[in-house]
């Protein structure tokens, strides 16, 4: 799945929910945004977040994993940010090739990248609902 929705809390206290590139790590989830996004200044403010990954089409494919923490803030050039970058480097290679590596980097001119660490997880499938009936 190339991308996972990432879920914060606005200014005022609403969600704000965004697709974007992502690693899942054994230590922590990371995903990659533009710095000063609306995401990068909401988890700045309040680091509470809800990741949603979904896979699926048909209604019994469709199934999911929820994941509650909270956001860290990696600047690119720490040291703890050099492994998940260069997993997420790895992973999108193929999508940053030839000119799109540099309509990347024209459009996100200061990644940022956030780190987290599962507090809670939990699943969904259609597939193993029992069939309710009338």
């Amino acid at each position: 799945m190339p991308t996972v929705s990432l879920a914060t809390v606005s200014p005022d206290g609403t969600a704000h929910a965004v697709p974007l590139w992502f690693v899942w790590l054994d230590d922590a989830v990371y995903m990659t945004s533009r710095w000063g996004s609306r995401a990068h200044r909401n988890v700045e403010r309040d680091p509470r977040v809800t990741l949603s990954f979904e896979r699926g089409r048909a209604w019994t494919e469709l199934a999911g994993v929820l994941v509650r923490g909270r956001a860290e803030v990696l600047q690119p050039d720490e040291l703890a940010a050099k492994r998940p970058l260069s997993a997420w480097f790895e992973k999108y290679r193929g999508e940053l090739t030839g000119t799109q590596f540099g309509v990347y980097v024209e459009q996100v001119p200061n990644p940022v990248l956030f780190g987290v660490i599962p507090d809670r997880v939990t699943g969904w499938s259609n597939s193993t609902m029992p069939a309710r009936r009338s």
